[in-house]
């Protein structure tokens, strides 16, 4: 065996689904075996991998043991002569696999190789590379000097930016990401160190190599996308926890004892500052939005009370100083905390929940009002023009940061991309679909093909004027279709139009999905009909087997009636009994080839083609009967499809 493929899952069915695609396109003609080791995910990895993967090697865990562990348990059994870690939120290109090796068999003291990254919107990933955590390096890395002074020698060793990333260098630390080490290595210096929960033991691992006499490559000359990268989550106190204390543990580990309690400290204190940092980051994060709602509200207010003031009294202050003060700031709180109850705060804001939370405030206060003396009250009208003023402000200040945010204006507030999909007229057509069915904020434009066809209204241009397209068109988000398109042409255009501002995504072949990631700096994101699809939920599928066995206990007691309508009398009473022992259910879908895209349910008596008799209906037609049937699932449908064809149920 020359490879072998490891990769570690937690929660991350899409990204791992269209990560095993291109991994069995990279290991065409190679002699290899992968492994996918999944810690205990819920979110229907397994069965995915079962259902589409039925090569891949699968160990699934009761419980999350973290990513040493985890790839430990693959390596033990893995018999290959090359062993790559592979996370599972990247792509590859077809040839990486080819080349990489390639490069190891000619650089025999090559003992481990990691290849350039590249984020979701196409940004090289300087994690590539790195250099070893000495006191000295991370002291510049935490205190932000190596953000500062990135390709400085002294400053920037940590992610070693003054090295070509387009050329081949020996370095310290390979990334775990995708990281290519020689069997026999490993045997020598040991599998990944279990001490490592999540973070560091990449470091640890590359330091081992090292130490044992082997080098570390960075190979610049295969490029993968990995689409969560180094920073993901990076403001989340966790992670500042979980990372810094990886950082320890090597220290404790490969440093002496003075150095390692030195480095301790460094780390400590970096730990809580940057957890500092991280609190106050996600608290300004959080009330940013209120306070500025208040202070506009309350401004506002302020000079409503005095125009009425002045219209009935004709004086600007006839409301005592402390009564306008006290007023102010309960009336704009109680709007606040409207605003905040009718999810104004939330991040699919509309005009109509900022109406509705500043009516829910008035509302409040005219309560307020009901309860506090007649010296204290402002008159009615300051209650009605202050609410309307109030959502002209709160509405204003949403618009507004909506275009700091996207550059471009919107009064609705709704986040629409403009859209276009790079692949042949039939892949194009059925990733629009998805866009719709997905319920995605798309705008679609059109689309670029391999294959011109100008006569097509919505054809824009062929993939060679990709780049004029998206400037003539202000394009914001590009749709790859990786049945059309090779990974390696994919990575390739999302770098030549890498300093536009673009969100990328890539719809694998025949899967229901959108995948892609706006930067480094976030999760990764799609679009998915799966989520939009019922039956594809564990409680509706419960109340299908529920169904399934109250129907059987149904027809059973009425079988003597049945007898006479139903074709086949004895199959009929083999089914009950097959239903009831979970081996079928009474409904399912009509032989077509989308079946394995939908939701996974036992094979059916009746299907809903037979609540249609005498019809025949093409293959797509047959393909949307079922997405209907898993989108729109009910018990009542399962009833009413074995009702219409209770003649086939001895089928």
């Amino acid at each position: 065996m020359q490879l072998s493929v490891i990769i570690v899952n937690y929660n991350v069915k899409y990204f791992l689904e269209q990560a095993l695609h291109t991994v069995k396109k990279a290991c065409s003609g190679i002699d290899s075996e992968i492994f996918v080791v999944d810690n205990h995910s819920v979110d229907g990895s397994c069965e995915m991998v079962r259902k589409l993967f039925p090569e891949v090697k699968l160990i699934q865990n009761t419980e999350n043991f973290g990513f040493a562990k985890a790839n430990n348990q693959a390596i033990k059994i893995a018999t290959g002569k090359y062993i790559l870690l592979l996370n599972p939120d990247t792509v590859v290109e077809e040839d990486c696999f080819n080349k990489v090796i390639d490069f190891m068999e000619h650089t025999p003291d090559a003992g481990a190789v990691g290849v350039k990254m590249i984020d979701g919107s196409g940004k090289f990933l300087p994690e590539s590379k790195r250099g070893l955590p000495t006191p000295e390096v991370a002291f510049y890395k935490i205190f932000g000097l190596a953000a500062l002074f990135p390709k400085s020698k002294r400053f920037g060793k940590y992610h070693l930016g003054f090295l070509e990333k387009n050329e081949t260098h020996e370095v310290d630390v390979l990334a775990g990401a995708f990281m290519m080490l020689r069997q026999d290595v490993l045997r020598k210096v040991g599998l990944l160190d279990e001490d490592y929960f999540m973070y560091g033991e990449d470091i640890d691992l590359s330091y081992c190599i090292t130490k044992a006499g082997f080098k570390n490559y960075y190979y610049p000359h295969t490029t993968i996308i990995h689409y969560k990268g180094e920073s993901t989550k990076k403001t989340s106190v966790n992670f500042v926890f979980t990372f810094y204390k990886a950082m320890i543990i090597f220290a404790r580990k490969h440093y002496s004892k003075k150095h390692a309690r030195n480095f301790s400290f460094l780390i400590h204190f970096a730990i809580y500052i940057r957890a500092l940092i991280a609190i106050s980051s996600r608290f300004i994060t959080k009330v940013f939005v209120p306070v500025l709602d208040y202070l506009a509200i309350f401004f506002t207010l302020s000079v409503v009370i005095n125009f009425w003031s002045n219209q009935k009294y004709q004086v600007p202050e006839a409301y005592p100083a402390l009564v306008v003060g006290y007023n102010s700031l309960v009336y704009t709180f109680l709007w606040i905390v409207g605003l905040g109850i009718a999810g104004a705060y939330n991040k699919r804001k509309t005009f109509l929940s900022v109406a509705k939370g500043i009516a829910f405030g008035t509302l409040a206060i005219a309560v307020y009002y009901a309860f506090i003396g007649e010296q204290y009250r402002f008159s009615r009208a300051i209650i009605i023009l202050g609410a309307l003023t109030a959502i002209i402000d709160a509405y204003l200040i949403r618009v507004l940061l909506h275009f700091v945010h996207y550059k471009r204006w919107s009064f609705t507030m709704s986040r629409d991309l403009r859209t276009i999909i790079v692949g042949n007229r039939l892949e194009v057509e059925r990733v629009q679909d998805l866009l719709i069915k997905s319920k995605s904020r798309s705008e679609y434009l059109g689309y670029v093909s391999l294959e011109p066809n100008k006569e097509d209204n919505h054809y824009l241009g062929d993939i060679n004027e990709l780049v004029g397209v998206v400037d003539l068109f202000g394009v914001e988000e590009v749709i790859f279709c990786s049945k059309d398109l090779p990974a390696s042409r994919i990575i390739e255009w999302m770098g030549k139009i890498e300093a536009k501002d673009i969100l990328f995504k890539i719809v694998p072949e025949e899967s229901l999905f959108i995948i892609g990631s706006n930067n480094k700096n976030t999760p990764g994101d799609f679009y998915t009909i799966e989520i939009n699809l019922k039956l594809a939920k564990a409680f509706e599928q419960q109340k299908k087997r529920a169904f399934d066995i109250s129907l059987s206990l149904l027809l059973l007691s009425v079988s003597p009636f049945l007898l006479v309508f139903v074709k086949k009398p004895m199959n009929m009473f083999s089914n009950i009994f097959r239903v009831l022992l979970g081996e079928k259910t009474w409904v399912s879908y009509a032989s077509a080839d989308n079946i394995k895209l939908l939701p996974a349910i036992k094979s059916g008596i009746v299907s809903p083609l037979d609540a249609q008799p005498g019809k025949h209906f093409n293959p797509v037609t047959i393909q949307k009967l079922n997405f209907l049937y898993a989108k729109d699932y009910s018990i009542e449908g399962d009833f009413l499809i074995v009702l219409k064809a209770i003649r086939q149920v001895g089928n």
